[in-house]
């Protein structure tokens, strides 16, 4: 019997035709049967939400050998839910979200569409990872991001990945990058998120903005490793339990 190739299913929250998910897919190809299940527009900010109150459609965009490009209605969580259960033939052997124009470091990967994707993909079961350029720019220089991101969906299916676990690779303008540092999200946050302007009629509206601060003072987090000029991998967790707390919990009394 012919062993056959291994399936990537591929998604971000920029949508089909931006060109991060385009140059993942030149990055990828080779690695086995590709599979792009895409928003068909931007979807940034997702997280993992879903599409329940209106129905969601897919259609193909673009047939190759070993690809294939879907686009769909719905959020990149619809996107990975959608292709796994009514679209794809078998489980994919990978998961890959992105390359998502702009970073997904530190807090942001609970608000990320492109990370969200990566969770669903790890509630499935399937090795998952998000990749990430830190350049907003839609014409973003992403050789770097390529070469590692194909280097780790080398790494992934050949090693395979924990139950329960997914990565995140960020990777900063610089080229070359410095190396990858393997490190811990930071502990930091956004603040000032709001700029007031007001519509026609003068009343207050507001537009999410904001600035990042940074409390982590640990070297190996991956806003300063990346401020340093390397691109992170962080190990991410789909179990939000706190074990430690655990204990302390159960002698409360109720």
């Amino acid at each position: 019997m012919t062993k056959k190739k291994p399936l990537l299913l591929i998604t971000n929250d920029d949508g089909f035709q931006a060109k991060g998910i385009n140059e993942l897919i030149k990055a990828l190809k080779g690695l086995g049967e590709l599979v792009v299940m895409a928003p068909d527009g931007p979807r940034s900010g997702m997280s993992s939400a879903i599409t329940s109150l209106v129905p969601i459609k897919y259609k193909v965009e673009r047939e190759e050998e070993d690809l294939t490009v879907y686009s769909c209605t719905g959020t990149p969580v619809d996107c990975v839910k959608l292709a796994i259960n009514e679209v794809l033939e078998r489980e994919p052997d990978l998961l890959v979200s992105g390359i998502n124009h702009g970073g997904n470091m530190a807090i942001c990967v609970n608000y990320s569409g492109t990370m969200g994707a990566t969770v669903e993909g790890c509630i499935f079961g399937v090795p998952s990872m998000g990749v990430s350029l830190l350049d907003h720019h839609p014409d973003a220089d992403f050789t770097e991001c390529v070469r590692l991101g194909r280097a780790l969906a080398e790494k992934v299916l050949a090693e395979g990945l924990p139950h329960g676990t997914y990565l995140n690779l960020n990777v900063p303008r610089l080229i070359p990058v410095k190396g990858v540092k393997v490190c811990h999200q930071a502990d930091g946050r956004w603040i000032k998120e709001f700029k007031q302007g007001e519509d026609g009629g003068g009343r207050p509206v507001y537009w999410l903005t904001g600035d990042f601060r940074n409390d982590d003072t640990r070297e190996d987090n991956d806003m300063h490793c990346l401020d340093e000029g390397y691109a992170t991998l962080v190990p991410c967790k789909i179990d939000v339990t706190d074990y430690a707390y655990l204990s302390t919990l159960k002698n409360w009394n109720f």
